[in-house]
């Protein structure tokens, strides 16, 4: 799977959320495909770590300290991409943050954090990179959504509906730059084993037994890894998913069959 034909200009994609996890598999997997990568965190020192590995590889990325709820912090991201590559073909929104509690007890500052991160995160760098792409008439936008987004989660009710939102919202730009050269996609992960679920876990009294449970619920008995989900999004990124547009794929194991 490749992102540039041979003898191209190299194109470049910037992922969110690059530095740890889904989004760290996502970064190293586009760098196999030929492309410079941008990658995006808030922590900075995780998405240097990425870099390095993709340098060491032989690669070309760039690591830049970003808040995604931050609109001047991404505008400050989007700045350092264009300086340094010229232009961002590939746009992945991976960056999201969420904490397991009734939707009774959750209050609003955590609505906004929630929303902020998961779906306006998305927004704020896609209406900053979608116009060079349509003017380029060529760009590939892959959100990270979840099955969450799809089917609903216990405890996870307006982390549920950010993503569901993102879902409509890829759906629709899909539509509307449909004929500029541009295609827009969700891939949707399952329980995938992630720092972040890692961490979720942690903090929870009985880890061991929602563990469990989250293995029994998926039809191949197992977690998913970053490397299956990042897998998807590397054929959405490349030259071969030009006709596929407005799509959700959920890579959960069979746990979601829509």
């Amino acid at each position: 799977m490749s992102g540039n034909g041979a003898g191209a200009e190299a194109r470049t994609a910037l992922v969110t959320g690059g530095g740890r996890g889904i989004g760290r598999a996502i970064a190293e997997g586009l760098a196999t495909d030929g492309f410079q990568v941008v990658i995006v965190d808030l922590r900075e020192a995780e998405a240097q770590e990425s870099v390095s590995a993709i340098e060491a590889a032989g690669g070309s990325a760039l690591a830049v300290a970003c808040d995604v709820a931050d609109s001047a912090s991404v505008e400050r991201a989007v700045t350092a991409a264009h300086e340094r590559f010229g232009h961002v073909d590939v746009l992945v929104n991976c960056a999201g943050w969420d904490d397991l509690m009734p939707f009774l007890a959750t209050d609003e500052a955590f609505w906004d954090r929630v929303i902020d991160i998961n779906f306006k995160g998305p927004l704020r760098f896609t209406r900053l990179l979608l116009p060079g792409m349509v003017e380029r008439g060529y760009g590939r936008i892959v959100n990270i959504g979840s099955d969450a987004g799809r089917v609903g989660s216990s405890l996870e009710s307006v982390y549920s509906g950010a993503k569901g939102g993102l879902i409509s919202f890829t759906k629709t730009i899909a539509r509307e730059v449909a004929r500029k050269g541009v295609t827009a996609n969700v891939v949707c992960p399952g329980p995938t084993d992630t720092p972040m679920l890692q961490e979720t876990m942690a903090a929870a009294d009985d880890a061991d037994a929602v563990l469990k449970a989250m293995v029994r619920a998926v039809p191949m008995k197992r977690l998913g890894s970053p490397d299956d989900i990042a897998a998807a999004v590397r054929f959405f990124a490349s030259d071969a998913a030009g006709y596929v547009t407005g799509q959700t794929l959920s890579v959960s194991g069979g746990l979601t069959m829509a």
